[in-house]
């Protein structure tokens, strides 16, 4: 079934205890991106792993086992690699799994924004008349 979601939406990520945050609907974007900071990679018993802090003020660092780094190109031109991670998000009142890079998000307005890549392997339509902050 097709939800339809603002350009803005409350959020949650259930794995990282995060609820009701406002994000960012962007069809313009093809990766979705959380706000994170004190990303490190660590060694462990049985491999790495990347450890991270999200959303600033949440301060509970987070981990994952399974993680890469892939290129990101902004709407400037400019590619960085980023690391990805996949989690869960609770959008519409359903929850998704998501492929979220980690960047500094916090000169912007809202520190998550869902891109396209998600928005079309969920059916998910965007109604820019809608706005839920």
């Amino acid at each position: 079934m097709t939800k339809i979601v603002g350009s803005v939406e409350k959020i949650s990520f259930p794995d990282f205890g995060i609820k009701d945050i406002s994000a960012k609907v962007d069809t313009g974007a093809y990766t979705g991106s959380i706000h994170c900071h004190s990303l490190k990679v660590v060694k462990t018993e049985s491999g790495k792993q990347l450890r991270f802090v999200v959303i600033d003020g949440s301060n509970k660092e987070q981990f994952a086992e399974k993680f890469r780094r892939i290129p990101v190109t902004s709407s400037n031109g400019i590619t960085e690699y980023r690391y990805a991670v996949q989690t869960r998000v609770t959008v519409a009142g359903e929850t998704y799994p998501i492929r979220l890079t980690l960047a500094k998000r916090s000169a912007m307005r809202y520190p998550v924004l869902l891109g396209r890549r998600f928005l079309k392997k969920h059916k998910i339509i965007v109604d820019v008349s809608q706005r839920k902050k």
